[in-house]
């Protein structure tokens, strides 16, 4: 009976579960994800919770009885079936630890452009080198120079003494999957007649790039402008902890050790909490902010680009207006169409690339 009860119980909560996770429920704890596009996203969500009560009703209605007589008919099996399972978890923890795990964002080591480990940033490029890579059927060169900046060749660094646009992000500003006369910060510079520092970095979240940005805009005689990103789908890399990140009052922490189970099935179910979200705008504000404050204390422009590919859907107008409305920081939204992006690609193409430079120079321009 104990066991019957037991199965039931597990059969109905899983049932309950499916029936209160609603869309919208769903949409506050799974945040956007630039790697899904949302009716996907909501197509697997939505066969999961078909399946969670399906496997709820079996439970509770068919698979009690026969476990029941199971558990009545052979309890030490049970007991060792038990024993056992918890032993694989143990050993599969302790062979996992024996891994060497970098953050979520960087798990291909030998990913080109070439990255290493940076104590306070988390990584960085490999300075000085060109490496090569093959996206959408086109062979990319990723030129450094001494300084990690993305160059069109390592031998034309950018000057630090000459005025200058410096543009702060990850792999969309970087201009994945195009050429250096492609990216956002290229083609800007190219329209507005003046040298640009990309400083953004593959994988890179808000506090990331704010943190480069603090270390590197002191080095620039004559910054101009400073350029953000920010993209409504990247906000979940913000409230990751697995890299060295920015607490509360941008406080710098180092990265925290998760076990190596618990941080694979948060890979694969990336389920926040109401306390880490908020805890994330909160942050994300901080850093939209600060970058603000940082840029013009040196006497430069400051300016967010926010691109949005196709629909923009009502979980992404919330965290878009209570990160960047609420707060008044200067940006510009750039709708793209959705079909503008790199074949077998999420990153845009070299006609969104142009879409968003066109709209960051005018808007400077006009300032």
């Amino acid at each position: 009976m104990i066991a019957e009860i037991a199965v039931a119980s597990i059969g109905i909560a899983l049932l309950v579960f499916a029936i209160l996770a609603n869309q919208r429920w769903l949409d506050r704890h799974f945040l956007p994800s630039w790697f899904l596009p949302h009716h996907l996203y909501v197509l697997i969500e939505s066969s999961v919770r078909v399946g969670m009560a399906t496997v709820g009703v079996s439970l509770a209605l068919f698979v009690r009885a026969p476990v029941g007589r199971v558990v009545t008919s052979a309890p030490a099996h049970v007991v060792l079936s038990a024993v056992a399972a918890t032993l694989a978890f143990g050993a599969s923890e302790l062979v996992l630890r024996r891994v060497h795990l970098r953050a979520a964002e960087w798990q291909l080591p030998d990913e080109e452009p070439r990255r290493r480990g940076d104590p306070r940033l988390g990584w960085t490029f490999v300075p000085a080198r060109t490496g090569h890579n093959t996206i959408g059927g086109r062979a990319i060169d990723y030129s450094f120079d001494s300084a990690g900046y993305r160059v069109r060749r390592v031998d034309e660094p950018v000057d630090p003494e000459r005025p200058t646009i410096l543009f702060t992000g990850e792999s969309v500003m970087l201009g994945e999957g195009l050429t250096w006369e492609e990216s956002i910060p290229a083609q800007v510079g190219a329209m507005l007649g003046m040298q640009s520092a990309n400083l953004a970095v593959h994988g890179f979240s808000s506090d990331q790039a704010y943190l480069r940005l603090q270390m590197e805009l002191p080095r620039f005689r004559r910054p101009v402008a400073v350029v953000s990103l920010f993209m409504v789908a990247l906000f979940g890399r913000n409230l990751d902890d697995d890299r060295p990140h920015l607490g509360p009052g941008l406080v710098w922490l180092p990265a925290e050790q998760h076990g190596r189970l618990a941080s694979l099935a948060a890979l694969l179910v990336p389920y926040r909490t109401d306390e880490t979200v908020e805890r994330g705008v909160t942050m994300t504000r901080a850093v939209l902010r600060a970058t603000v404050d940082l840029a013009r204390a040196r006497g430069a422009d400051a300016l967010i680009v926010a691109p949005q590919f196709g629909r923009v859907e009502q979980a992404e107008q919330v965290l878009r207006r209570r990160i960047l409305d609420e707060t008044g920081l200067p940006y510009v939204w750039v709708e793209i169409d959705a079909g503008w992006r790199l074949p077998w690609d999420r990153h845009p193409n070299a006609r969104a690339a142009r879409a968003i430079a066109t709209a960051v120079a005018d808007r400077l321009r006009a300032r």
